[in-house]
């Protein structure tokens, strides 16, 4: 009785004893928060939107006209982008692009698990975009915008020249040569067109939305570009890659704004908006109104595009233009005429 009783003891004292040390023991840690969601700015999709309804429009004016309300309209729809909009949009796009390719949003998420490696690479990125570079898959990404931006803006570009060459070929039809009535107003117009900010589609902005999340991809192929790249191929992936880390969202936007910012391109937009300017204020007949189309609106913006991707500018040899006003002034410089030297 007296063995039971203190065996029983023993048992309680043991059992006793684990409990306490098993109080004393630290909790495990709790486990690591999961990665951020993938996110992209809902304003910055409405800039990608805006970047290709544009291009859509533009590079869908064809050179059939058939009376100066037709050309009016086709100047109409190929003024209406401002320069800084315009480049933002590219940029915005080159994100959404980027973001299509498996290997580079993964080997973004690598550093999307550790909280203090993520934070660093989000500071790495914002104090130098070309930090991505060195991501695995850049190469894979970068093929597929400089290839994305490059056909879009050939193709605007291409439509353009086809635009421009028909300004040469509607001389022979009488109604061309007529003025253009409110010159003007048509130049003040296009200004105005100038400052306003696209808008883009309903529907592709629900495209591009749902194809930066992953949901529906875009489907779009290439071939992995080697560096160097374009500074907007660079900052449209720095934005992708801000966004595969959970760091592209609303409350982001004024710093992926600033990372989008790239001013030799807005620049070279901007001079296709001079150019354009300075191209209607002296032309009179319609046909000349074609030519500025053709050249200033399409082409040189389409250029810009083509310089945005890093893809080789498209070369055209200089030439001294047929087109003149009727009181003798051209878009361009026009060589004049030597004097005659010969004694009489």
């Amino acid at each position: 009785m007296t063995s039971a009783i203190r065996a029983t003891g023993t048992l309680a004292a043991i059992a006793f004893a684990a409990l306490l040390s098993a109080c004393s023991q630290p909790a495990p840690p709790p486990p690591p928060p999961p990665p951020p969601a993938v996110s992209l700015s809902p304003k910055l999709i409405e800039q990608a939107a805006a970047y290709r309804y544009y291009m859509a429009r533009v590079s869908a004016v064809t050179p059939d006209f058939a009376d100066g309300e037709a050309i009016a309209k086709g100047v109409a729809v190929g003024a209406a982008y401002e320069p800084k909009q315009l480049q933002r949009g590219a940029t915005a796009y080159a994100a959404v692009v980027a973001l299509q390719d498996p290997a580079f949003v993964a080997g973004v998420r690598t550093y999307a698990v550790n909280v203090d490696q993520r934070r660093e690479v989000v500071a790495a990125i914002l104090k130098d975009p070309a930090y991505v570079v060195g991501i695995a898959g850049s190469a894979s990404a970068a093929g597929l915008v400089k290839t994305a931006l490059g056909n879009e803006g050939q193709q605007l570009y291409d439509a353009g020249k086809a635009v421009k060459q028909s300004a040469y070929d509607l001389q022979k039809q009488k109604w061309s040569k007529s003025d253009v009535l409110n010159r003007d107003l048509r130049l003040s117009q296009a200004k105005s067109l100038s400052a306003t900010p696209v808008v883009g589609d309903l529907a592709e902005t629900a495209r591009l939305q749902q194809a930066a999340l992953g949901v529906s991809p875009l489907g779009l192929t290439a071939e992995p570009a080697t560096p160097p790249y374009s500074p907007i191929v660079v900052r449209g992936m720095a934005v992708a890659a801000l966004a595969a880390l959970g760091e592209g969202g609303d409350a982001n936007v004024d710093t992926l704004m600033a990372v989008m910012a790239e001013p030799n391109v807005a620049f070279c937009m901007n001079m296709a908006k001079l150019n354009l300017y300075q191209c209607l204020a002296v032309s009179k007949p319609h046909y000349e109104d074609v030519f500025c189309l053709g050249q200033h609106i399409m082409m040189d913006t389409g250029r810009c595009v083509i310089k945005a991707s890093g893809n080789t500018e498209p070369f055209e040899a200089k030439f001294i233009p047929k087109i003149r006003v009727a009181d003798g002034s051209a878009p361009y410089k026009v060589t004049p005429a030597k004097a005659d030297t010969k004694k009489r």
